[in-house]
């Protein structure tokens, strides 16, 4: 099982993680905006459990290939500190992805919220490749990589939730807030993304 020590930093990666605004993120605020904060809620609860479903497909390959070679997992290792590296740079150009969000909703989707937020959880790139190429970083190579992986998955989505569901609740009235100075926004997500960077780098200079 994971130490101590790999438990805080995942904590701490994946809060990271979770501010920078994605697919899930602006999905949630523009939901928030256009149909009300009970609607959003129900998004994030479907968005949590199609999340779930990327854990549980991710983690049954990925503790295959870990498990099968010590060249495999550091790879993967390189890979993840280089994708965090590049999130970071991304947060910090579309720095304004959360402005825009907050001033002009996403348009009101039909269908059943849970079903919508279910959709759009097991369809983000975004998280697909985090557990792929990140996860490892915080598992015992001589545990089971795929137990491991999946209560690191799990707990991830629980927090995202938590992000999410505090984000849809904010969102309304927190909108006039933001909107006297919409630079605030720009600030949180440029912070957020230098903050990344600085932890990739430490993820590839660590042993």
């Amino acid at each position: 099982m994971p130490s101590s020590s790999q438990w805080v930093a995942f904590l701490v990666a994946s809060i990271l993680f979770i501010q920078v605004p994605g697919p899930s993120l602006l999905f949630t605020i523009g939901r928030a905006l256009t149909v009300g904060r009970r609607e959003a809620l129900l998004s994030v609860v479907g968005n949590g459990l199609g999340v779930t479903a990327q854990v549980a497909l991710v983690a049954v390959g990925l503790g295959a290939v870990v498990a099968a070679s010590a060249t495999a997992y550091t790879l993967i290792k390189v890979a993840g500190a280089a994708y965090v590296i590049w999130l970071g740079i991304q947060a910090i150009r579309h720095r304004a992805d959360a402005r825009l969000a907050m001033a002009a909703a996403v348009p009101v989707r039909r269908g059943h919220p849970v079903r919508i937020g279910f959709t759009v959880g097991a369809t983000n790139p975004k998280t697909i490749v985090f557990f792929v190429a990140f996860l490892p970083q915080f598992t015992d190579p001589t545990g089971p990589i795929a137990l491991q992986t999946m209560l690191l998955g799990l707990v991830f989505g629980a927090m995202a939730v938590l992000s999410d569901g505090t984000w849809a609740i904010a969102a309304g009235t927190a909108r006039d807030w933001f909107a006297r100075r919409p630079s605030r926004l720009d600030t949180l997500s440029a912070t957020g993304g230098t903050m990344m960077i600085g932890l990739g780098a430490t993820m590839l200079a660590a042993e």
